[in-house]
């Protein structure tokens, strides 16, 4: 398979062949629970309202009593954090304010603006039904009632629910592992000035920051020189912090100093293909070290993040226990674009009206572009041999911000 270039379908298959969620599971606390996939249904530990209360500021009556125009003496007050002293006989009614417990013997709450006040009696101005204004208990949620299913992704709405159900801490699947490494002796540390013929490596927090956005935990392995030794002690750090991805960016296609690739089949990597038939990313190598999964990205910061959202997010999203990432959309062409190739291209692209879905190609797809694929909404998918594309005419296109779960 090493000789030929691989379909994207194909190659992504290929990849994720076999690859099923990590099965290790932490304890959590709630606060630092925002971005795990929950390992098992969550129960709630307690009803919810408690206790029946009332919804509203009013008057605690008996629906029989509390028809239009009758009067009923006021014999209590009950707030929230209290609890009833009497119960509502026929005729009275318990002035009740939100969240208070409902008293025993009555089963409605008149709002206060459906009343007349008339020194300690009321008289109702409107008829109220039974059960009006009435928090249920249990209403929300039950004791024993399954709050959050196995393999919700927990936000602030979940997490708050799951509070709510009388949890401090919550069982969630460990993330995956994700080392990150770059190579090249042209690369300098973002912040670090480039000199003469030098550049800064910018892929690597891309491919980061991608990572985390898909529930990875990430280890920086920083820059690897174009030497075996460098590239091996870099791997060997992968390995000792238990990675379950290597991702290498540059040294993967076939140049002299190309290292990564030979390097790593050298400590026992088995390769499973290392070209690609698509545009911008054409070496991308795939194989295993152990346990540990390999993907070896161009060294181009726009062709390793293409790259990454075609093959590390849907491997990071399983690894993860996380559905399938949705960045497929339909659009449509703003303008003509020519015939493609024979390979799949990621054009990057923006919307030209966004009601009307309508996206333009950016006027340069030169893969070394960082602020063109930084100003783009999405990338346009053009099939192999794609024929020249109308004004107006559907397109594939792959969101690269906004909500894509």
């Amino acid at each position: 398979m090493a000789g030929s270039l691989l379909p994207v379908d194909e190659a992504l298959a290929i990849l994720l062949d076999g690859v099923l969620p990590i099965p290790d599971r932490e304890t959590c606390d709630l606060v630092e629970a925002d971005g795990r996939v929950l390992a098992e249904d969550l129960l709630s530990r307690i009803t919810q309202p408690p206790f029946s209360a009332s919804a509203m500021d009013g008057y605690a009556v008996r629906s029989d009593d509390a028809t239009t125009g009758a009067t009923l003496s006021v014999i209590g007050t009950v707030a929230a954090g209290e609890t009833p002293e009497m119960s509502v006989a026929p005729g009275t009614a318990i002035r009740i304010f939100t969240g208070a417990p409902l008293p025993p013997g009555a089963d409605s709450v008149v709002i206060q603006e459906n009343t007349e006040v008339m020194g300690d009696r009321i008289r109702i101005t409107e008829s109220v039904a039974k059960n009006a204004n009435i928090r249920a208990a249990g209403q929300d949620f039950r004791e024993g009632q399954v709050l959050l299913a196995e393999g919700r992704l927990l936000d602030a709405r979940n997490l708050s629910l799951a509070a709510a159900g009388g949890h401090g801490t919550l069982p969630v699947h460990r993330r995956p592992k994700i080392a990150v490494l770059a190579t090249g002796d042209e690369l300098v540390p973002p912040g670090e000035m480039p000199g003469p013929g030098q550049i800064s490596a910018s892929a690597g927090i891309a491919l980061q920051s991608l990572a985390r956005e898909n529930g990875g935990e990430t280890r920086d392995l920083g820059i690897a020189r174009d030497n075996v030794a460098a590239i091996e002690a870099a791997v060997q750090r992968a390995r000792r912090w238990g990675a379950d991805v290597l991702i290498t960016i540059g040294g993967a296609s076939v140049g002299d100093r190309d290292l990564v690739g030979p390097t790593l089949q050298s400590l026992g990597m088995s390769l499973d293909f290392w070209k690609i038939a698509m545009r911008p990313g054409k070496p991308l190598m795939v194989g295993n070290l152990g346990d540990m999964k390999v993907l070896g990205l161009p060294g181009n910061p726009v062709s390793a993040y293409v790259c990454a959202l075609i093959f590390a997010e849907p491997l990071i999203r399983r690894l993860a226990a996380l559905p399938a990432s949705n960045r497929l959309r339909r659009a449509f062409a703003a303008e003509a674009i020519g015939p493609n190739g024979p390979r799949r291209h990621y054009m990057r692209a923006r919307f030209t009206d966004r009601g009307e879905k309508r996206v333009a190609a950016c006027e340069s797809q030169d893969s070394s572009l960082i602020a063109a694929l930084a100003d783009a909404d999405c990338l346009i998918v053009r099939p192999p041999g794609d024929d020249a594309v109308r004004p107006g005419a559907p397109l594939d296109v792959m969101l690269l911000g906004g909500d894509i779960s």
